[in-house]
């Protein structure tokens, strides 16, 4: 079996464009590499620029990210992202072997419910929407889809004769299937005639591609410009890929959805802190209302392990009333 040699960037670059093209050669997303270049950037600024990171260490290391959890107060898992972002600097980047043990002051982990709505306030929410919007948040709490997959739809991913919708790479680059309601199965057909007359437009003068992932752009040659592989909600405006600096129509921006959410809440004079992802919150929840079982609604949410389905058994209603005593059962 033929080992992969340890990809080396180029040392003639500086220390960021190094880590922009090490990320870049391991196909980490787009996002993925803003992030990291942050919290990278923010690890040296934090000790003033005065010293390299390769004459930095295990010490360093602790003292930041003790300071992110106790003067900055953030988050767990945010501690965790930089923690993540400045091994890969130096396992990848540099090639200094770090310490597993990296001993720093750990965020406390806060375990909140979820912030759910009851069935009535979603219909609330949904009657103060829109357009595209609206169909977006129809999927949200239809499929239980997180903002992205709704966001990065492709028309493939649709399957009208299974009535299922394909999830690809969500989180943790896994792959699932999940509910295609009826209800909503119109509207996205007349999405899908406007986005052939734009794709079919944009093919006249000379554009039509769409960004695809590098491992299918080098297996399917031709397919950025098949239609099938077109975004279900493409931006009105073509654009300039910031890496490869393709033309191409990428997908809506997320933000439009968020501030469309946010307006109908504030519309439907609900008082939750209630945003896109609580859709999906919500989706779990009156699935197992409605006496789904568990496991079912493990898979349709691709929770890895079902203890983090199960944190929506305690938001859900009960009708405690309606539960026979054992005692009672024994008459």
């Amino acid at each position: 079996m033929e080992i992969k040699k340890k990809f080396r960037p180029d040392p003639n670059l500086k220390l960021m464009d190094q880590v922009r093209q090490v990320l870049r050669y391991y196909h980490y997303a787009y996002r993925t590499e803003q992030t990291y270049c942050d919290w990278i950037v923010r690890y040296i600024k934090f000790f003033n620029n005065q010293k390299h990171p390769k004459d930095m260490g295990k010490r360093e290391i602790e003292v930041f990210l003790s300071h992110l959890a106790t003067k900055e107060n953030v988050a767990a898992s945010t501690q965790r992202q930089a923690l993540n972002a400045i091994i890969f600097l130096y396992k990848r980047v540099l090639d200094i072997p770090i310490e597993e043990s990296i001993e720093h002051t750990r965020s406390k982990r806060h375990q909140s419910p979820p912030v759910v709505m009851t069935k009535s306030e979603v219909q609330r929410v949904i009657q103060n929407m829109n357009g595209t919007h609206l169909t977006m948040a129809k999927l949200l709490y239809g499929s239980g889809l997180r903002l992205m997959e709704c966001i990065r739809l492709r028309v493939q991913d649709l399957d009208f004769e299974k009535k299922i919708i394909y999830v690809r790479a969500g989180k943790g680059d896994k792959d699932r299937t999940t509910l295609f309601p009826k209800s909503i199965q119109s509207e996205l057909k007349n999405q899908l005639d406007l986005v052939k007359r734009i794709h079919d437009q944009d093919l006249d003068i000379g554009y039509g591609a769409v960004y695809l992932p590098n491992a299918l752009a080098r297996k399917y040659k031709n397919a950025e410009k098949e239609f099938r592989w077109q975004y279900v909600f493409p931006s009105k405006k073509l654009s300039t890929d910031p890496r490869s600096g393709a033309v191409r129509r990428h997908h809506v921006l997320e933000s439009g959805l968020q501030k469309a959410v946010k307006l109908a809440v504030n519309r439907a004079q609900i008082t939750k802190r209630v945003s896109s992802h609580t859709f999906r919150h919500s989706f779990a929840t009156h699935l197992l209302e409605d006496g789904v079982n568990i496991r079912v609604v493990q898979e349709l949410m691709g929770h890895a392990d079902v203890k983090t389905t199960e944190i929506y058994t305690h938001v859900m209603e009960k009708n405690i009333s309606a539960t026979v005593s054992p005692l009672d059962g024994l008459e």
